[in-house]
């Protein structure tokens, strides 16, 4: 891919918030350091279901890892726009590389918004930015499988000492994580949904693994489960609730970047596409092979599904500050079902590819092959299902519509 083509937009930005705008300058030449490791390695990440060192180590190298804290810690304070154009860059390279920089980017996002004034994650922004930690998420547990608004696992208190052992099913990248972020309840004898979100770094826990990760795709994520054991200090726990971070936050951010991850993969495919049409119509005497009308489907899904994310980004953007307006019914409703529409799009588009490459396409070992990629794309729906979002959404609308006086 040319990364050139990847656009970075301006931002109109207040200048007494000097310290967290960011110098987009030198973005698009670090992004592609990164986008050819990650691309040159792509096939044996997935092939040995490995993690993609090259392609991290190569972010580590280019301080990608840290680009999203502020400058007054240390970072380059890049906004929610360049991470997801990153993540799209990455998605075309190497799906499994764009999912953990999309995972890694959302937390650091929670640290950036709610954790600024707290001195425990201030400290742990400078780390990220200077030692450029890779930072995993825990929130699948137990039986409760994408249910992330209920915790089993409870923090243990004595005094300001705090322990948790937690049985995460799913950790991304957990054995090769600097830290991980997770969620549990409040306190033994609070509810399950009373949860708060925790900072941890390896020092503070042990992972003793208990699931193990063989998978269609999206292998080189080695999103094994584990036992977590940890044992910290309370000010790691950020000093909001976990409601309001997920509402305002978490699934914003991560729903922007996995569907612009889905994108950039959708784009990949796209694109071989495009080449095998080409290459076949020169072979036919300008005669359109049969594929040609499968290719034109894919183009077009792949711009709605762009489309849909600029919308929700624009949307985001323009409401980042308001804590109302993001926990409002409308936004969460929009930001969810976004999820649920990037990723069946970027299904429809990558097997639309696929139909236009024929057997070029369903091979794995040509030029135009989309296999890899159709592997991976089909991990969106079913990553946080698309049913569960849709019944949240749909119980959500219903209870919105009855009036306040007459809910108890």
């Amino acid at each position: 891919m040319n990364v050139q083509q990847v656009i970075f937009r301006d931002q109109i930005v207040d200048e007494t918030a000097a310290p967290f705008v960011a110098d987009r300058s030198s973005f698009p030449q670090r992004l592609a350091a990164v986008v050819s490791a990650a691309a040159a390695d792509a096939e044996d990440v997935d092939r040995a279901a490995r993690f993609p060192r090259k392609a991290i180590d190569a972010a580590r190298t280019e301080r990608l890892l840290g680009v999203q804290v502020p400058k007054v810690f240390g970072g380059d304070g890049a906004s929610i726009f360049d991470i997801t154009d990153m993540c799209y860059a990455l998605g075309r390279a190497c799906s499994s590389t764009a999912m953990i920089f999309a995972m890694h980017q959302t937390k650091v996002a929670c640290l950036v918004r709610h954790g600024t004034g707290s001195a425990y994650h201030e400290a742990l922004m400078r780390r990220v930015a200077s030692e450029q930690m890779l930072l995993a998420s825990s929130t699948t547990e137990g039986q409760n499988g994408g249910n992330i608004r209920f915790s089993s696992a409870a923090v243990e208190r004595a005094g300001t000492e705090i322990s948790l052992v937690r049985n995460a099913t799913v950790i991304s990248y957990g054995a090769q994580a600097d830290g991980i972020v997770t969620i549990a309840r409040r306190a033994n004898d609070a509810a399950g949904s009373d949860q708060v979100l925790l900072a941890i770094t390896k020092d503070d826990y042990t992972l003793e693994r208990s699931v193990e990760w063989e998978t269609l795709g999206m292998r080189g994520t080695c999103s094994a489960g584990f036992e977590l054991k940890f044992k910290g200090s309370s000010e790691q726990i950020f000093p909001e609730g976990y409601d309001k971070i997920h509402a305002q936050t978490m699934t914003p951010v991560a729903h922007l970047c996995w569907s612009s991850a889905w994108a950039g993969i959708a784009a990949a495919a796209v694109e071989r596409a495009q080449a095998f049409i080409r290459k076949a119509a020169r072979g036919a005497g300008g005669h359109m092979p049969p594929g040609a009308a499968h290719f034109n489907a894919a183009k077009m899904t792949l711009a709605k599904l762009r489309a849909i994310i600029t919308a929700n980004l624009d949307a985001y953007a323009a409401h980042e500050h308001d804590e109302r307006a993001l926990s409002s019914l409308d936004f969460q409703s929009s930001i969810n079902l976004l999820k649920v529409e990037a990723s069946e799009l970027a299904v429809e588009t990558v097997m639309s590819a696929m139909r236009a490459c024929g057997l070029a396409g369903y091979r794995n070992d040509g030029d135009f092959s989309v296999g890899r990629l159709l592997r991976d794309v089909l991990s969106s729906p079913i990553m946080i299902n698309n049913d569960r979002i849709l019944s949240n959404i749909a119980s959500a609308s219903l209870m919105s519509a009855v009036p306040a006086s007459l809910r108890d």
